[in-house]
């Protein structure tokens, strides 16, 4: 062989190796990255035209893919009951996912792990692969009432509701206000599908936002369970025990006076009676003398000022900040001030108080199923964030809460032949309108029942109603929702 020829065989052969060590490096190591690529069509083509699992609540399907042959895409993603359950399922449209549908992505498209059995059946019997189930904690009939009693409060409503198990964590309610409709933003009919989108972005009620876990307002008077909680655990006070309230008070090293928004309050109270009526002028003293960093140690055991929720993305943390000075510990005393809460959280303290001072992660998925038998391949579990309080404890701040369902500001959410423990707020929002008039108030509720042996806690805020202000009440709005989810679980749990 001449040289000129072995020059050019030599070069052909190093070609050849180099397109070898291309293709490996392409279909081996590099696979999945080109995969994930946000760019690659081709993926993206194939997965949305695949059989995605279904989100479950019970065995109901309430998000699911349905077989069609309109377009180059086999399935269509629809949603059950879509406004209601909108918040927690979200959407998944080409390229995009939110809410449930992008936390178990991996799952309801059949990729993960765990699935790799039914994705090598499903290569050996020549069918498509399908995306597993993923089952929710839902209880279908809280969420329902928990969605009704919210809708009815007008057409301009803005809010929120949350209910959970005390004992385990599980959510069995939540439900943001205004919602939308996900089978529109899931459209096939993309240029649609964005107009939709864009309408719901630019509208000033914030339909997108998930108030459930993403809006932290000032919590109010519901905050006072956690202060009474604070001066039972620190200071050793009990139900019975005598305070100081009256009609005023002026916070320390100011000027400024705090006031009670109902009359009632004499100058020495029991702490029972100082939640029954709600007053401000026996929480603020009380929050003064636990001290800023007792009361941010039992905020922070409760939740605040932590990430424990992750599935749903977007969880905005509730806040007690350290080292308050004494005005500013005196206002978080009646849950104002600095103090700011989702409603996730107010849930969380209520149940924490419910479950003997034992504060569980709150968690929404139930199981993962197999696609077609449903078998659980991996259950939903539960897990224990802190010990808040004691026992001994969260049984006195009970006491209270019960008293007040009975006899105070909470009757609304009061069910006959149940013990039901409660507590209102009406919380300032210290905002101004661009009219420079005060933004109406917050209102809020929460409770568990019943109250020796609860099964649920709930907690109801409403930020936005179109009423007068002075009809703006934690009792009379939020409690009848409350009792009715309340209600909802204790009838379908026997």
């Amino acid at each position: 062989m001449n040289k000129p020829i072995r020059t050019v065989s030599i070069f052909c052969l190093l070609l050849f190796l180099a397109l070898a060590v291309n293709a490996t490096y392409l279909q081996y190591y590099h696979a999945s990255a080109l995969n994930d690529r946000a760019d690659n069509g081709r993926v993206a083509t194939a997965t949305y035209s695949r059989a995605r699992g279904a989100i479950l609540v019970g065995h109901t399907p309430i998000a699911e893919s349905v077989k069609e042959n309109k377009d180059q895409y086999k399935y269509q993603r629809t949603y059950r009951d879509p406004y209601m359950y909108a918040p927690v399922t979200g959407w998944y449209t080409f390229g995009n996912e939110t809410g449930m549908e992008r936390y178990e992505n991996s799952f309801l498209s059949g990729e993960d792990d765990s699935l790799f059995v039914n994705r090598l059946v499903d290569l050996v019997n020549g069918t498509a692969t399908k995306g597993g189930n993923v089952q929710l904690t839902i209880d279908p009939a809280a969420q329902k009432a928990a969605f009704d009693g919210l809708s009815a409060l007008g057409p301009d409503i803005e809010g929120a509701v949350v209910a959970i198990q005390p004992d385990t964590g599980k959510i069995l309610a939540m439900v943001s206000l205004p919602t939308f409709d996900p089978n529109k933003l899931a459209d096939h009919d993309f240029k649609k599908a964005n107009a939709y989108a864009t309408r719901l972005s630019k509208l000033k009620s914030q339909p997108l936002l998930n108030r459930a876990i993403q809006t932290t307002l000032a919590p109010g008077s519901t905050f006072k369970v956690l202060t009474a909680a604070a001066a039972v655990e620190h200071d050793g006070l009990t139900s019975t025990s005598v305070v100081p309230a009256g009609p005023s008070y002026t916070l320390p090293q100011s000027s400024n006076t705090v006031h009670n928004e109902v009359a009632g309050c004499l100058s020495k109270i029991t702490l029972t009676v100082a939640m029954m009526d709600s007053c401000n002028t026996a929480f603020a003293p009380l929050a003064v003398k636990v001290g800023a960093t007792d009361m941010h140690q039992t905020a922070t055991a409760f939740g605040f000022n932590q990430q424990y929720f992750d599935q749903l993305p977007g969880q905005a943390i509730s806040r007690y900040p350290a080292g308050l000075d004494p005005p500013g510990t005196a206002l978080s005393g009646f849950g104002q001030g600095s103090v700011t809460a989702s409603p996730l959280q107010m849930a969380m303290l209520t149940a924490g108080i419910a479950n003997h001072g034992v504060v569980m992660q709150p968690y929404l998925v139930n199981a993962e199923q197999s696609p077609t038998s449903f078998e659980t391949l991996k259950p939903g579990s539960s897990h224990q964030l802190s010990q808040a309080v004691s026992s001994s404890t969260a049984t006195e701040v009970t006491k209270m809460m019960v008293a007040t369902v009975q006899s105070g500001t909470a009757t609304p959410a009061a069910i006959p032949g149940i013990q039901v423990a409660g507590k209102t707020g009406t919380a300032q929002s210290g905002l101004k309108n661009p009219d420079g008039s005060e933004v109406p108030p917050y209102a809020w509720f929460v409770g568990f029942a019943p109250a020796p042996s609860p099964k649920v806690a709930v907690c109801v805020m409403i930020q936005h109603i179109n009423t007068p202000t002075d009809e703006i009440a934690g009792g009379k709005l939020g409690g009848p929702i409350a009792k009715a989810v309340m209600e909802a679980v204790l009838n379908s749990h026997g």
